[in-house]
C-alpha cells in the first residue's frame, strides 16, 4: 500500500467507519457556513482538473440545489479509533451479539466466501469480520447522501484537497450509473457499501461478482465482500497465513523494541521465550512478527500490567490498511478469530490493565435504560453512547462521587443497579 493511499484511508475512513457503530461522543453546534460560499465553491470546482472526468451535465444534474451540510464539519476530528481506551473499543465491537451475527453470516455466505478466497486468496473470516466492524454485516450503512457531505467538505475545513478528489469520485459512481443516487448515501466523511469504501477505493478495489454487469457494495454481498477481499489482496494479504496470535511474555522481557513494524523471525521470539498465551509454542503459520502491545503505556484504576500482547504478521498490517487504526485492525482479526471458531469466547487470555472494563453493546443498552427509568432524555437505548448519554453518565457520576468524565463502564452500570 502506497503512502499516500493509507494517509487518506487514516484522514477519511479512520474518521468515519466505525462512527457508525459506535455513536457519536460530543454535543457541538455545527459552525455556520455561507452558502454564496458554498455555490461560488461548487462552480470553481466544476471547472477544475479533478473534476475533469465528471462531465458538466453530471456535476449540474446531480449537484443542482444541493445545500451544505456543516455538520459534517463537527466530525471532522472525532476519530473513536484514537480516543476511546482500547478495551472500551474493542469490548463493543467484538461482543457477544457480534460473533453471533458474524458466525451467522459466515455460514450464510460460506460458499460464495469460499469462492472468493480462491480468487483472492483472502480468508473467508477474514472478510466476514471487516463486514461486521465496518456495518455490523449490513445493518449500519449510514444514512447521509454522500454528495452532501463531500460537497461540504471540499468547500470547507480541512483537507479540502483530499475530500474534493473524493467527491469527484461520488460523482462518477453516478455518472456511470454504478450506484443508484438514494442509494449513495452512508457516513459523514464519504464512506458507502456494506463495507464502507471511499468512492476513490471504490474504482480501484470494486469488483461485480455477482455477474449482473454492476459494481454494487450497497445491495449486492457478493459483490460487497469480493470487493473487500480485494482491497486486503491489493494491500498484500498472504494466502494461509494467520493475522497472528495473542503471546505470553517471559518475566523481565525488555519491550523496548515492540512495534507492528519492528518484524523477527518466528524463531528468534522462540528464543527470546515468548510463547503462546496457553503457554504452548508458537506456531511456524508466521515467517515473521511484530510485537503489538495495544495498551501500553495506559491503564485505569488499580490494574498493572500492559494488558493483551500479540505477535502480528503482515495479513494484520492489510487490516490496519484498510483503517490505519491498530486498534481497528485488532478488532477485526479478534472477530475474524471468533468468527471461524465456534467454542471460542470474546475475552483476551490475559486481561486489559483496567480495573473497570468497558461495556457490551447488551450492557450499554442496560445502562441507557437504567438511565431513562431516572428520567434523562437520551433517546432509545440503542447500545450507541451518543453525546445525551454522555450528559446523563456524568450527572450520575457526580451524584456518585466518581470521576465526572462521561465514560461508560462496569463500575458505573454496577452502581446504577444497586
Amino acid at each position: 500500500m502506497n503512502k499516500p493511499f493509507a494517509a487518506v484511508r487514516r484522514s477519511a475512513l479512520a474518521l468515519a467507519s466505525t462512527t457508525l457503530l459506535l455513536g457519536s461522543a460530543f454535543a457541538q453546534e455545527p459552525p455556520a457556513v455561507d452558502e454564496a460560499a458554498f455555490r461560488s465553491c461548487l462552480a470553481q470546482l466544476q471547472g477544475s482538473s479533478a473534476f475533469r472526468a465528471v462531465d458538466a451535465a453530471s456535476f449540474t444534474r446531480f449537484t443542482q440545489g444541493l445545500a451544505p451540510d456543516p455538520s459534517v464539519l463537527v466530525l471532522l476530528d472525532r476519530q473513536p479509533e484514537f480516543t476511546l481506551p482500547v478495551w472500551d473499543y474493542i469490548a463493543v465491537l467484538v461482543d457477544d451479539e457480534r460473533v453471533a451475527d458474524g458466525r451467522a453470516a459466515y455460514a450464510k455466505w460460506q460458499d460464495t466466501l469460499r469462492r472468493i478466497e480462491q480468487q483472492t486468496g483472502v480468508a473467508p473470516n477474514v472478510v466476514v469480520g471487516v463486514w461486521g466492524v465496518e456495518s455490523n454485516f449490513g445493518q449500519n450503512l449510514g444514512g447521509r447522501p454522500l454528495v452532501q457531505s463531500l460537497a461540504t467538505l471540499s468547500c470547507f475545513g480541512r483537507r479540502q484537497a483530499y475530500f474534493r478528489g473524493e467527491f469527484a469520485a461520488a460523482l462518477r459512481i453516478l455518472q456511470e450509473g454504478h450506484i443508484a443516487p438514494d442509494k449513495l448515501v452512508g457516513s459523514w466523511a464519504g464512506a458507502f457499501g456494506q463495507t464502507q469504501f471511499m468512492p476513490s477505493t471504490f474504482f480501484r478495489s470494486a469488483v461485480d461478482f455477482d455477474g449482473d454487469g454492476r459494481r454494487d457494495i450497497v445491495d449486492s454481498v457478493p459483490d460487497a465482500l469480493a470487493s473487500t477481499a480485494k482491497f486486503l489482496q491489493n494491500a498484500g494479504y498472504r494466502r494461509g497465513e494467520p493475522w497472528g496470535f495473542e503471546v505470553r511474555l517471559p518475566p523481565g522481557f525488555d519491550t523496548a523494541d515492540a512495534g507492528r513494524k519492528n518484524k523477527r523471525p518466528i524463531d528468534a521470539w522462540r528464543r527470546a521465550g515468548v510463547t503462546l498465551a496457553d503457554g504452548s509454542a508458537l506456531p511456524d503459520t508466521l515467517p515473521s512478527a511484530g510485537l503489538l502491545i495495544p495498551a501500553r503505556g495506559r491503564t485505569a484504576g488499580g490494574a498493572s500490567g500492559t494488558g493483551p500482547t500479540f505477535l502480528v504478521g503482515r495479513n494484520f498490517d492489510t487490516l490496519y490498511s484498510y483503517n490505519a487504526s491498530e486498534n481497528y485492525a485488532l478488532a477485526i482479526a479478534q472477530l475474524s478469530n471468533l468468527v471461524a471458531n465456534p467454542s471460542a469466547g470474546v475475552a483476551f487470555a490475559t486481561p486489559w490493565p483496567t480495573d473497570d472494563p468497558g461495556l457490551s453493546r447488551a450492557q450499554n443498552r442496560e445502562l441507557q435504560t437504567l438511565l431513562l427509568a431516572r428520567g434523562y432524555d437520551i433517546g432509545s437505548a440503542d447500545g450507541m453512547i451518543g453525546a445525551k448519554t454522555r450528559e446523563a453518565i456524568k450527572t450520575e457520576q457526580q451524584r456518585l462521587g466518581m470521576k465526572t468524565d462521561g465514560r461508560a463502564g462496569q463500575k458505573l452500570l454496577a452502581a446504577l443497579k444497586r
